[in-house]
C-alpha cells in the first residue's frame, strides 16, 4: 500500500476493542468502501486486501480496512464467534469512526458478514455489495465437507504452530498456479497475527445459512468466484443468480478462494467498473 495507513481502535460492547485502518488522504465527500476480510490464521484487513485497497483509494474512494474481532489488531477473546458478534462489533466500531453506510466488499466469512449487514442492520446504509466466494449461504456443516477445510487442519493455536505451517495454510487458499503470491512478507505478517490468536476463532465460529434469504437483498450485487475454490463451492454462485433481483457473477478458471489476490488486476478493474455504474 502506497499511502499512509491511519489506524484507530474503538471500544465496543462486551469490553472488546476493534481496530480500523483507513488509507489517508480521501476527500471529505468521497464514497466509502469497506473491505471485510475472511477467516483463517493470521487474517487481517490490511494483509487480505494488500493488492486492492490502494487501487480503490487512487480511484477516489475512502477505503476502510477493519480487523474483525479475533483477527488483526482487534481483541481476540476465547469465546464463541457467532456471525452476529462479527457484524455487531464491526458496525459499532464503524459508527464510532464516523461511518454509517458505504459499499461493502467481503471475502468468504467477510462476504457472509456483508450479507448479514444488508439483511439485518437497516441503520447501516449499504450501497453496493462485492462478494468474493462469500460464506454463510449454506448450512455450516456442509462447508466442513470441502477439501480445503480438511487441508487447513494444523497446529494453529498451539506452541507447535510455525512459519512453514503458516506458509502452507496460505497456499491452500489459492490455485497451485498462484503460488508466487505466497511471499515471505505475507507469511511473516500473517504469522505475527496468528501467534496472538486463540484456536477459538476457528473452532468456535457459528454461521447461519443466509441462503434462503438472499432474495431479500435489494442492493446491487457483484459476485466473483474461483472455479477451483476448495472452501466455498463455486456452485453457490447460482444461489445468488436464482434469488437476487440485481446480481451479476464472474467466475475465474485456475483460481481458488482468493480472487482478489489471485486475479487482483481483473478484480480491481471489474469491481471499480461495477461501483462506478
Amino acid at each position: 500500500m502506497g499511502s499512509e495507513l491511519i489506524r484507530k481502535t474503538y471500544s465496543v460492547a462486551g469490553g472488546y476493542e476493534i481496530s480500523i485502518a483507513e488509507i489517508a488522504g480521501a476527500p471529505a465527500d468521497a464514497p466509502t468502501v469497506i473491505f471485510i476480510h475472511g477467516s483463517g490464521p493470521g487474517a487481517s484487513g490490511a494483509s487480505n486486501f494488500r493488492n486492492n485497497a490502494q487501487v480503490f483509494a487512487d480511484a477516489g474512494y475512502r477505503v476502510i480496512l477493519p480487523d474483525l474481532i479475533g483477527y488483526g489488531a482487534s481483541s481476540k477473546p476465547e469465546a464463541d464467534y457467532p456471525l452476529e458478534l462479527f457484524t455487531q462489533t464491526l458496525i459499532d466500531a464503524l459508527a464510532q469512526h464516523g461511518i454509517t453506510g458505504g459499499h461493502l466488499i467481503g471475502n468468504s466469512l467477510g462476504g457472509g458478514i456483508a450479507l448479514q449487514i444488508a439483511l439485518d442492520h437497516p441503520q447501516f446504509a449499504v450501497g453496493k455489495l462485492i462478494l468474493m466466494a462469500p460464506g454463510c449461504v449454506a448450512e455450516q456443516a456442509s462447508y466442513f465437507t470441502m477439501p480445503g477445510i480438511a487441508k487447513m487442519r494444523s497446529g494453529f493455536g498451539s506452541p507447535e504452530f510455525n512459519v512453514e505451517e503458516q506458509r502452507r495454510l496460505i497456499g491452500n487458499l489459492m490455485h497451485p498456479s498462484s503460488a508466487h503470491h505466497v511471499t515471505d512478507a505475507l507469511v511473516e505478517e500473517r504469522f505475527a497475527v496468528a501467534r496472538t490468536q486463540p484456536k477459538d476463532v476457528l473452532a468456535r465460529v457459528k454461521t447461519p445459512n443466509l441462503g434462503p434469504r438472499l432474495g431479500e437483498v435489494k442492493q446491487p450485487i457483484f459476485v466473483l468466484w474461483g472455479l477451483n475454490d476448495e472452501f466455498c463451492p463455486e456452485s453457490h454462485a447460482r444461489l445468488f443468480l436464482d434469488a437476487c433481483p440485481d446480481v451479476r457473477c464472474l467466475t475465474f478458471s485456475q483460481t481458488g478462494h482468493w480472487v482478489q489476490v489471485e486475479r487482483a488486476q481483473e478484480f480491481n478493474r471489474y469491481s471499480l467498473d461495477f461501483l462506478n455504474g
